[in-house]
């Protein structure tokens, strides 16, 4: 004879799995067969849910746009690339999106991570899959499309849709009035980037296609210039900058960890360049350029306007 099943010291799954059963012959006369029921649809939602009230964010855009659904008080913990709102820098720091220490996060005793595609490394990520912590991972992309795609996956997780809804909409408007307007530049003015990751030792690394500086240079109505070389991030021989013809110089602000203008436009292959012969070495933050969250619209604007001036562009 089989024991009796104690409810007072079954894990929560047991538990969970029980209820279902029990209540599934109870709740087959709504579902017609081959039907996709309220009802059937119901238990599943709800069956899915997820504790979100102590939540680890990892990503900038994530944070947020967990703050830009005011569900900011759910956070436990950020990484170290969510530094926006200013808010946010108050929230304990698990470390570098890419290098987390799945220790610091743990002991943040999280019901649930919500991580931007791409996170890692991937033994920091499985164990913390391994530790039965619910981890959501949020879709990577450098468009219009990916930045409301986030949006959504965050507000399905935090059990929030209107309000993702809203922000969406309010999101997808402000992107298309920046979008339409940097478009307006005609492509014989366009200018030409080369956006640089890092510069040590005389060596340039570069971005190239399907990255998040390919993608807001191409917003903000300019011209990626190894457009069609290469994809991601790669080290560029001399040959190729040279050949790429950048009309400006593109990196990120990072106080006292990079070289300055003058090193920069003094190196062999950049200084034969248009960028060098007219000094335009440009400095961007990069969690607004290139975080792909709320905020992209305002990016848009803030690059070409960098690029082309404040004034109008040419019609």
């Amino acid at each position: 004879m089989s024991k009796s099943f104690d409810f007072r010291r079954a894990r929560p799954w047991e538990v969970a799995l029980t209820v279902f059963a029990l209540s599934a012959p109870l709740l087959a006369p709504f579902a017609a067969p081959g039907t996709d029921s309220f009802v059937s649809r119901a238990v599943a939602q709800e069956m899915q849910k997820i504790d979100t009230s102590r939540l680890v964010a990892i990503g900038g855009a994530v944070t947020e746009i967990v703050y830009a659904l005011g569900e900011e008080g759910r956070l436990v913990a950020r990484d170290s690339t969510s530094t926006f709102p200013e808010a946010a820098n108050a929230l304990p720091d698990v470390g570098y999106m890419r290098a987390l220490s799945p220790e610091g996060v743990i002991a943040m005793n999280p019901t649930a991570i919500l991580s931007i595609e791409g996170a890692g490394p991937p033994d920091a990520l499985a164990v913390l899959k391994s530790a039965g912590i619910p981890f959501e991972t949020v879709p990577e992309g450098y468009d219009r499309a990916a930045i409301l795609r986030k949006i959504a996956v965050v507000g399905d997780v935090l059990g929030v849709p209107e309000k993702a809804k809203a922000l969406e909409d309010q999101v997808a408007a402000d992107l298309d009035a920046a979008i339409a307007d940097a478009a307006k530049r005609p492509e014989a003015e366009r200018k030409r980037v080369l956006f640089i990751l890092s510069f040590q030792n005389g060596k340039i690394m570069a971005a190239g296609g399907h990255t998040a500086a390919d993608g807001i240079i191409g917003l903000a109505g300019a011209i990626n210039a190894t457009e069609g070389a290469f994809e991601g991030y790669k080290p560029l021989s001399d040959e190729a900058i040279v050949k790429a013809k950048p009309d400006v110089i593109m990196v990120m602000s990072r106080p006292g960890s990079d070289a300055g203008d003058e090193e920069l436009l003094a190196h062999p292959a950049i200084s034969v360049t248009p960028a060098a012969a007219n000094k335009a070495v440009l400095r961007m933050n990069s969690l607004h350029l290139l975080g792909f969250g709320p905020r992209t619209a305002s990016a848009i604007r803030d690059l070409n306007g960098e690029l082309y001036g404040k004034g109008h562009v040419s019609q």
